[in-house]
């Protein structure tokens, strides 16, 4: 297998499932084979309608990457010590809104972990600077990508950085977190994107920026 971390991004119209395992936070990313059935038909896309997944086969520190509406959407499974990581006063303070104030999920992700379960993330994985895709590292590593790296999502094209809950830096180019789409838990191993819990409005159209 070769590791993600190696891997160019490819322009937002791609429909790929990847895997990136990590030990403790995580060992190097790896790719696997697209698997068809965890992707929507393409009628589903089409129509830009909800998507279910299933969570069950994403283990501690992996990320699964689905289609949505076109949009890549990216699932971790975040464990105990990265849910520590989120909240450390040292990472907040490098962060350009860690309190996510601005309207860049609904109102059901206004929180430190920004998502329903702090468990998982789910983030539409396109950089708020110029539409390009972050790519996965969630190693804590003093130099790579960035010189004090706690883990997260990092833009190739121009620098920008994201924690694991895609809560952006100071002082990169992208101006706004990456945004959360509507979804709910179905059960406790189930998710459907694209459709807000129930009693709860919320349109992913109205977010300050994608």
């Amino acid at each position: 297998m070769e590791a993600a971390a190696h891997l160019e991004p490819t322009r937002r119209d791609f429909l790929y499932i990847a895997t990136a395992a990590a030990a403790a936070v995580g060992a190097a990313a790896t790719l696997v084979p697209l698997i068809d059935q965890m992707n929507p038909d393409a009628s589903t896309i089409a129509a830009g309608g909800p998507i279910d997944v299933d969570l069950s086969p994403v283990g501690a520190g992996q990320q699964i990457v689905v289609q949505w509406r076109s949009h890549p959407v990216l699932i971790v499974n975040r464990p105990p010590q990265v849910l520590q990581m989120l909240q450390e006063p040292a990472l907040l303070a490098q962060l350009a809104d860690p309190g996510s104030e601005e309207l860049q999920q609904p109102p059901y992700a206004v929180n430190w972990h920004r998502s329903i379960n702090p468990q998982y993330a789910v983030l539409v994985g396109i950089c708020t600077h110029l539409g390009c895709i972050p790519l996965f590292y969630p190693q804590p590593d003093a130099n790579r990508p960035a010189a004090d790296w706690p883990g997260g999502y990092f833009c190739p094209c121009h620098g920008s950085k994201y924690d694991l809950a895609g809560r952006v830096f100071r002082n990169v180019p992208a101006p706004y977190n990456l945004p959360v789409p509507p979804y709910h838990f179905l059960s406790e191993t189930m998710i459907r994107i694209g459709e807000n819990p129930e009693n709860v409005k919320f349109e992913f159209g109205s977010i300050r920026q994608i």
